[in-house]
């Protein structure tokens, strides 16, 4: 649930979110408050399964259904203090929306004085990060598959006009049948009102537009596919180095390289998924003869993926050609022993009480 990592820390700020409902800067009016009635006494905490600077993700169970759930934990003052609540709003926002085979789904939100939960699904097939780096690299057959969920899940977005902006290994989950869900929308835009010059997204993944600050749209989201793609056939981004400001300097210099034979096909699409001037990205192309595209077509219908049927992906009639080592729900085998060897029990929780919806 890419709760390792977190964006560097902002200049800490005095604000802190008072308790009256009646105050512009309450948590109640900066967030919403939801109508469902659940909180934390509704569910059973079972597992941790992410910790991060914000908070922490516990894998519990719902008692009255047995259904199983990730509980997102957030500090409000961690949130506050890194000026981070509007990520917060925007998440929510998206989540409570959205409903997508290839995307987590919120089911319920609440908040404590100081604690603000939301209730999602329970992936635990792992990232796709943590195959890429125990394979190395994928077959093209593989990394097709992928694609073509994300392909669909952002053509999703963007009808709904919602840029994601932080399409990267560690925000895509695999379920138990290995098929895609993505996570964490805390960078995501709503693209009406034309571009925004915010300069967002995690490093090797955004597009030149947002680097330079030229002002981005969607195709940010078709140039992140590229270096994901990239990424799975090659084995690392490819304007990869150590140090994040020579990493911007390749991209925004240097020309696409292949360093291992992959068809002609997967190299005609980075190519155009990887163009630098982003009206002229495949997605993003808009001839002389039209007003307007419907971008998407443009990538569906490449040579690369001629032999993908996305109704029948949409519909997940494809069966994935990899399917991650999972018992049961139950099972958190593919997170991080750190996290999941760590006690969780209801005593030390109890600073998780008093919760109201949000």
């Amino acid at each position: 649930m890419n709760f390792g990592s977190s964006p560097p820390a902002r200049p800490l700020v005095n604000l802190t979110f008072p308790d009256r409902k009646d105050d512009p800067r309450s948590i109640e009016n900066v967030l919403g408050v939801g109508q469902n009635s659940v909180n934390l006494q509704d569910f059973e905490l079972l597992t941790m399964v992410g910790k991060g600077s914000y908070g922490r993700v516990i894998q519990v169970r719902k008692i009255d259904s047995g259904k199983i759930y990730a509980l997102k934990v957030l500090n409000k003052d961690d949130l506050v203090n890194t000026n981070q609540v509007q990520s917060t709003k925007t998440e929510r926002r998206v989540l409570e929306v959205i409903n997508h085979p290839f995307i987590v789904k919120l089911h319920f939100a609440f908040q404590s004085n100081d604690k603000l939960c939301l209730v999602m699904d329970f992936i635990n097939g792992g990232e796709l990060f943590t195959y890429i780096n125990r394979e190395k690299r994928f077959s093209e057959e593989r990394a097709r598959f992928y694609a073509a969920e994300i392909i669909l899940a952002l053509e999703y977005l963007h009808e709904m006009d919602i840029i994601y902006r932080d399409l990267k290994p560690e925000n895509i989950l695999l379920d138990c049948n290995g098929h895609i869900r993505l996570t964490d929308f805390g960078l995501s835009k709503d693209a009406m009102n034309g571009k925004t010059y915010t300069m967002v997204g995690s490093p090797y993944y955004m597009a030149p537009e947002i680097i330079l600050k030229l002002g981005h749209g969607q195709a940010v989201d078709w140039w992140s596919l590229g270096i994901l793609i990239y990424e799975m056939l090659f084995g690392l981004p490819p304007f990869y180095n150590r140090n994040t400001r020579m990493a911007y300097e390749k991209l925004l210099t240097k020309e696409l390289e292949f360093p291992l034979k992959v068809s002609d096909e997967a190299c005609d699409l980075l190519r155009g998924l990887l163009h630098k001037d982003p009206s002229k990205r495949l997605g993003s192309i808009v001839s002389e003869q039209e007003k307007s595209h419907d971008g998407v077509s443009q990538i569906k219908t490449h040579p690369w993926f001629v032999c993908v049927d996305f109704d029948k992906v949409l519909n997940m009639e494809v069966e994935a050609p990899f399917r991650p080592r999972v018992k049961n729900m139950m099972d958190v085998s593919n997170f991080a022993v750190h996290f999941t060897s760590q006690s969780l029990s209801r005593n030390k929780a109890n600073e998780l009480v008093s919760f109201t919806p949000w």
